[in-house]
């Protein structure tokens, strides 16, 4: 069984990855660097969540 991620971390990473196609990679510590520089997430755990969400979908997507 997965995680289950919350609409907000869901909704805040398919936003990103709309807005800023083509930055993120399967790498997960380089999109935790950009999901800091592109938005507004006030808490490390928050962030590392988007993160992950981001890497999971572009893994799929390629």
């Amino acid at each position: 069984m997965g995680n289950i991620r919350t609409s907000f971390v869901k909704r805040t990473a398919k936003e990103l990855i709309e807005t800023y196609e083509g930055q993120f990679t399967t790498d997960f510590d380089k999109n935790k660097k950009l999901v800091e520089e592109f938005s507004t997430v006030s808490t490390k755990h928050l962030r590392n969540k988007i993160a992950g969400y981001v890497t999971r979908v572009v893994r799929q997507q390629s």
